[in-house]
């Protein structure tokens, strides 16, 4: 079957992954700002990563009161807001499309591509995609947070194709292999590539649920197309 559609995922592959230093500099300020301990507050603010990503926490600040209150702290409302918009913006510091991005969609797209693009984030995501320089070279993007399913879960690969309007047989799926996602969209019937950059080889990157993969690979963004080539 033709390939109609590319899917993409974000963090790793159209945007880099956060190194571990701007991780932990971030926890370090976001406990600050809410007077707790920051080892604490790390661990805590892992524990509700799956639930932050699924949207079943509905709110920066509802996330950060669920923490402070296990740590038996009430920050007032104003360190609450103060740590959700630092929040936001080291989020927004981060979304630098990699260099390569915009002629590799241009590039699809002009060959008549749909072009699909699958998050696991939380509620900030969103929020910077829509003033990103990348949300209008898309068809589709479709954020875990908003559907409450995250991968490799076959529901969000195929909300997807549901939106692009193709099959999951008419998709290539790009992505860094975080959250078991090449697994997941080859169970759907995509054909799945790994997207790793030679800096982000190795532990220098946060990446959750990383697999290993044996398939096809790329090393950057600009090799996408020649892969379609045919297809």
């Amino acid at each position: 079957m033709s390939l109609k559609a590319v899917v993409f995922d974000l963090f790793g592959t159209l945007i880099d992954n956060w190194p571990f230093e701007r991780l932990e500099a971030t926890h370090s300020r976001l406990a600050e700002l809410l007077q707790v301990p920051v080892e604490e507050f790390t661990r805590l603010w892992r524990e509700t990563w799956d639930e932050r990503n699924r949207g079943k926490i509905a709110t920066c600040e509802d996330n950060l009161r669920l923490i402070c209150h296990a740590l038996n702290s009430s920050p007032s409302r104003e360190r609450i807001s103060q740590a959700c918009r630092f929040r936001l913006q080291v989020t927004r510091e981060s979304f630098a499309p990699r260099p390569d991005a915009a002629a590799t969609l241009t590039a699809l797209r002009e060959r008549g591509l749909k072009l699909g693009m699958i998050s696991d984030c939380s509620w900030e995501t969103p929020v910077v995609w829509e003033g990103s320089a990348l949300a209008p070279l898309f068809d589709v993007a479709v954020f875990s947070v908003k559907e409450g399913v995250k991968k490799p879960d076959p529901r969000i690969y195929l909300l997807t194709c549901e939106r692009l309007g193709v099959q999951p047989q008419e998709c290539l799926y790009v992505g860094d292999g975080g959250s078991r996602e090449l697994t997941g969209a080859a169970a759907v019937g995509m054909r799945p590539v790994l997207i790793r950059t030679p800096y982000e080889e190795g532990d220098a990157v946060h990446r959750v649920d990383g697999e290993d993969w044996d398939g096809e690979r790329v090393s950057a963004l600009a090799e996408v197309p020649g892969l379609v080539e045919g297809g």
